[in-house]
């Protein structure tokens, strides 16, 4: 019985040690967040590694996870980085039950591993974004140190009178129970440590949230000015009215975002500032937001353009359109003294670089053959959203966005393909990224029951900077019949199109769309990866007739 007694005993305070690196974790991270509201939020521990772990993710694992998780993906890796965090400090408060201070070094290494993570990061302002990871974890550390010691059985504990067991044993050697261990201390410990790291946790969010205030008030007070050159008005019957096809425009808040910022900068546009330099740059510049809305360079033009992402597997969803204002791009470079490649210029390659320390590589030809390219500060009538790269973002019609839509832009360099790769090209992408001529079935939606009748099949197609020609539905392995397309736009935006289908035949049918562009390219049937350079393919759906 007394051997029972003991082995319950024992599993008990194997648990509570598990519970103390629980809680020394949750005081880490806790007071790192504290400590990063004094630095800055992307010094935060859980958002330094899981940048650092976006950056040695292979792009295979990275393609999987946007497949799968869709713009959910960063909370999926943060929630995975403190599951992992969870696990590994229980363990280490369970060694530490034997070994305090090997289990309280292992907390202190994992500030170690934070700190590296921090100041490896493309955007570290230095030695200062260590700091939170340091900080929480000698934190951490001592709490997990402390919190053990409750759980001792060779610490000095009281006896009660009359114990015969105990008769003899001086008083400080003998616990309440008999197994020398401070139930009440630990509880007591326990509490407090959990109170004060969810006060210090919560405050540090609070801050965090707070520190892009000015940045907030300064978009809030953004007034776009009428553009020199508006877009033209969208032709009727550019839009079909069918339920299920994706809009003309898409909402602001339903465009896609594909990026690698588990913090979404917020950055003031009062401060904000932009450098033009490098190769074959004769007059180097830097412009600032007020120059771009108002200023020489605030010759605004609007336009509709689709944007596509390379991750966007065959049928994906994304590809969004939407009507930009900006600046011309290639104006504000044959300012700069920029002459294209194929003019005899040097630079071959414009670099654009992000607050977060992206880098995005653009061909120069294709930024000044005359396609609308710009600097963008509007999106369908409103200031950028902070998501989607205000206060300035870049865009390049008929370029996959990974080669060309660099958001939070704060600098271009000019250089050349064959001096230097861009973050995604270092990750096995294509120096140069053609959006590839696609078309995708919106309705009906794979696996649907459409009763037998006319079935109105509809979506789009998209050859950015070609334009779409035609669209043909193929049923089973019947001929190809052509679609209806609605009307135009411009070469940059996608095509709407419908086709109503006779569905005559009860069962199951695969509906397959392709589209031609106007260079009478026609999509391939051909599938491929989206690494390297996109996926290809025709879009298919199987639906069963009732």
């Amino acid at each position: 019985m007394r051997s029972m007694s003991k082995l319950w005993s024992l599993w008990i305070r194997v648990g509570l040690a598990a519970l103390s690196g629980l809680l020394s974790g949750y005081a880490a991270l806790a007071v790192a967040e504290l400590v990063s509201a004094a630095v800055r939020p992307q010094a935060s521990p859980v958002v330094a590694v899981g940048g650092a772990a976006i950056d040695r993710t292979p792009p295979a694992v990275k393609d999987w996870a946007i497949r799968h998780f869709g713009t959910n993906d960063k909370l999926v890796l943060q929630l995975g980085i403190l599951v992992v965090l969870a696990l590994i400090a229980m363990v280490l408060g369970v060694i530490a039950l034997r070994h305090r201070r090997i289990g309280a070094a292992g907390v202190l290494l994992f500030g170690v591993v934070g700190a590296l993570a921090a100041i490896s990061r493309p955007d570290s302002t230095g030695g200062t974004d260590a700091l939170p990871s340091i900080v929480g974890t000698v934190v951490g550390a001592g709490l997990l140190f402390w919190l053990i010691g409750r759980l001792r059985t060779d610490r000095p504990t009281f006896h009660t009178v009359g114990d015969d067991e105990n008769a003899g044993r001086p008083p400080a050697a003998v616990g309440a129970a008999g197994d020398g261990w401070d139930r009440r201390g630990f509880v007591v410990a326990a509490t407090a440590a959990a109170a004060a790291s969810t006060g210090a946790g919560w405050l540090g969010l609070a801050l965090n949230g707070s520190s892009g205030q000015s940045a907030v008030a300064s978009r809030a007070k953004v007034i776009l000015p009428r553009p020199v050159s508006p877009a033209a008005p969208v032709p009727k019957g550019a839009e079909l009215h069918i339920p299920g096809i994706s809009p003309f425009f898409t909402p602001n808040p339903d465009f896609y975002r594909v990026d690698t910022a588990l913090v979404v900068p917020k950055v003031d546009a009062t401060t904000w500032r932009l450098t033009i330099h490098g190769k074959g740059v004769t007059r180097p510049r830097t412009v600032t937001f007020d120059d771009l809305i108002h200023g020489r360079a605030g010759e605004l033009i609007e336009r509709d353009v689709t944007l596509a992402c390379v991750s966007n597997e065959v049928g994906g969803p994304y590809v969004g359109n939407a009507r930009w204002i900006g600046v011309r791009l290639a104006d504000l470079l044959r300012e700069a003294g920029v002459v294209p490649p194929s003019k005899g210029g040097p630079a071959d390659q414009l670099v654009a670089r992000s607050v977060d320390g992206m880098t995005i590589g653009s061909p120069v030809d294709d930024v000044m053959d005359g396609r609308d390219a710009m600097l963008a500060v509007g999106m369908n009538g409103q200031p950028l959203p902070f998501e989607h790269g205000f206060p300035v973002r870049m865009l390049v019609p008929g370029l996959f966005g990974y080669v060309s839509a660099c958001k939070w832009i704060e600098d271009i360099e000019l250089t050349t393909f064959d001096a230097y790769d861009s973050y995604w090209v270092k990750r096995s992408w294509a120096r140069r990224g053609p959006i590839k001529t696609e078309s995708r079935i919106d309705t009906p939606k794979p696996f649907a029951r459409p009763a037998q009748g006319t079935v109105m099949v509809a979506g789009v197609a998209w050859a950015q900077h070609r334009g779409i020609d035609r669209v043909e539905i193929r049923v089973d392995d019947g001929p190809w019949q052509q679609a209806d397309l609605a009307a135009q736009d411009s070469t940059d935006t996608w095509r709407q199109w419908s086709f109503p289908w006779k569905a005559a035949t009860s069962g199951s049918h695969t509906l397959t769309v392709r589209a031609t562009d106007r260079t009478g390219t026609v999509q391939t049937e051909q599938r491929t990866p989206t690494i390297p350079d996109g996926a290809s393919g025709w879009h298919s759906v199987v639906v069963t007739v009732q």
